[in-house]
């Protein structure tokens, strides 16, 4: 088995995962449930690359999420920092205090109250029993409660998940820092970090997960780089660079809209310009590829979807399923040739996926992500241009120019639909992605594709986010529906297609020139705003200039000019 160890840093990071697990969660119920589409279980993923089979100390089989999530204090709600395994104590919720023998005052916070959605999941676990027709019914009524309650009131990831996380999973900041409104750029971090003795408690709940793995195929992490946790995640990152040389890091970057907001003055717009330089530095520095994701706006994303930009809930469900469908290749089944083009096809694991990305074309490790959700019916006329046309971009700031020669590209199609709203095959799949690519004018220099049967489950946890033209099961109706209609959401919308794509291309270029140029000329010019900022950060002059010089480096593959002017000088 190749498993894969997860690691979330940061709030909408947190909450990113909190949709990705939910739809694990959805897959594992779905497979055992009799009255469900067959296709999750024919075509099942293996659920053990992200899941860890364990027991309790009473001896209870667990299974759990392979996962190491980060977030400030008091961010996980209602929920214990040992997650909802194993026995939880005062004493274990707090931070040892060992040189300090003076008078303690001890100040207790209200604990968060659990909402609808979750005092419904504990009273199925305590009712799992009953399972009469009456009570069916009665379920249905509550999870339109449940739907309308989670739209209006999430405040804290944990409120909407439904998974049981392992102890060692779940870390809450303690530190010098507590006004975390404050905590939103890399310097307000890095002085903390570089002292913060939990970064070694951090490095040993990563190793619990990953020295119990037969064969790790990398790690999938996830970091909500807009302010002070991209630091803590830049140092986690460095020590795995450090303790796990030849295990591959995937680093998801996600944002949500609201951080792209505008800034008051100079001194802000200074500030904001040298984070996301100095933090795309730093984060890149220490993985193997590098997904950046967040829009400055979702609602315009696709007209099947009503997205409301300021729901961190909904925002965060697309980044989820978009990491979902990518991770798909990882946990397809290994089956021999007869099998393999009825189930699954394209199976990869994170080191491969890698090398098809950034050791081929240009050797770029930072790729645009593109997005089908939901992915269109194979049975569409218009099919050749519409795969293409439905694949939208959640990476900010590159170029909307798809004329590259040397693109390099890695598509993920599942759950597609044929005729009669029937699963395609995966050659119907095959067929219809080749005959997509023929079309292009500018052919990519490598395409790999990878498909699977199974479709994105949507749990009832999930946003009110599809349009009134989507089915059931993810199909596209009439366009010809009246305006003005709610939304639809878990009750009506139960599986969709999707598609995604990362692609290795000069669309990045204006992603990385950005934070390049704002390094040089804000963070190198003597006597500036910028050059003071980067010194209270704590960096000194030859750490700015080594970090100009990464940045430089990652667009030299885009201009191989530049490597003839270094060579010159």
């Amino acid at each position: 088995m190749r498993e894969v160890v997860t690691v979330q840093v940061g709030g909408f990071a947190n909450f990113v995962g909190s949709h990705f697990w939910n739809f694990q969660d959805e897959l594992l119920g779905l497979a055992e449930d009799p009255g469900a589409d067959p296709v999750f279980r024919t075509a099942a993923l293996d659920m053990d690359v992200l899941y860890r089979a364990g027991e309790t100390h009473q001896g209870v089989a667990t299974y759990c999420p392979r996962l190491v999530s980060v977030g400030s204090r008091g961010s996980l709600g209602s929920l214990s920092s040992s997650g909802t395994l194993g026995s939880s104590s005062a004493a274990a919720d707090q931070p040892n205090v060992l040189t300090w023998s003076g008078n303690v005052t001890k100040s207790v916070a209200k604990p968060h109250e659990r909402n609808l959605f979750l005092q419904s999941l504990s009273e199925e676990e305590q009712n799992t029993s009953s399972s009469n027709d009456r009570n069916n019914a009665k379920k249905s009524v509550e999870d339109k409660d449940l739907v309308e309650s989670l739209e209006n009131g999430v405040k804290f990831w944990t409120d909407y998940s439904k998974v049981q996380y392992h102890p060692q999973s779940l870390c809450e900041l303690y530190g010098s820092w507590t006004d975390f409104d404050k905590f939103d750029n890399y310097g307000a971090a890095r002085e903390v970090v570089s002292e913060w003795s939990q970064m070694e408690e951090l490095n040993e709940r990563l190793r619990f997960f990953v020295e119990e793995c037969d064969h790790i195929q990398g790690i999938q992490f996830i970091v909500d780089d807009s302010g002070g946790f991209s630091s803590v995640a830049a140092q986690y990152l460095e020590n795995i660079a450090d303790d796990y040389t030849n295990t591959p890091v995937l680093l998801y970057c996600v944002r949500d809209p609201v951080s792209h907001g505008s800034s008051r003055n100079q001194r802000e717009t200074v500030i904001r310009s040298l984070h996301d330089a100095v933090s795309f530095s730093k984060l890149s520095s220490s993985c193997n590829l590098m997904v950046p994701m967040g829009l400055p706006s979702l609602s315009y994303l696709s007209p099947l979807l009503s997205i409301k930009d300021e729901k961190y809930f909904h925002s965060s469900a697309i980044c989820a399923a978009a990491i979902h469908s990518l991770s798909v290749p990882f946990r397809l089944q290994h089956v021999g040739p007869a099998s393999d083009s009825a189930h699954s096809s394209g199976n990869l694991d994170i080191g491969e996926l890698v090398h098809i990305l950034s050791d081929q074309g240009r050797q770029n490790m930072v790729t645009a992500l593109d997005v089908a959700m939901p992915a269109p019916s194979l049975t569409d006329r218009k099919g050749l241009r519409t795969i293409q046309r439905s694949l939208r971009a959640l990476t900010p700031e590159i170029s909307d120019e798809d004329e590259d020669p040397y693109t390099v590209e890695s598509l993920v199609f599942h759950g597609a639909l044929g005729s009669g709203g029937q699963r395609a095959s995966i050659s119907q799949v095959k067929d219809f992605v080749c005959s997509a690519l023929e079309g292009r004018e500018t052919k990519p220099k490598f395409s790999h594709l990878s498909v699977s049967p199974c479709p994105l489950p949507v749990p009832v946890p999930f946003p009110s986010i599809f349009s009134s033209s989507i089915g059931q099961h993810g199909e596209i109706l009439s366009n010809d529906l009246p305006e003005g209609t709610r939304p639809k959401g878990s009750l009506d919308v139960v599986s969709i297609p999707m598609a995604a794509r990362l692609r290795s291309s000069n669309a990045i270029v204006p992603f990385i020139e950005r934070r390049s140029a704002s390094l040089q000329k804000l963070g190198m010019s003597r006597g500036g705003l910028g050059s003071q900022v980067l010194r209270d950060w704590g960096f000194g002059k030859e750490e700015v200039e080594d970090m100009g010089e990464h940045l430089a480096k990652m667009l030299r593959p885009f201009y191989p000019e530049m490597d003839l002017s270094s060579d010159s000088d």
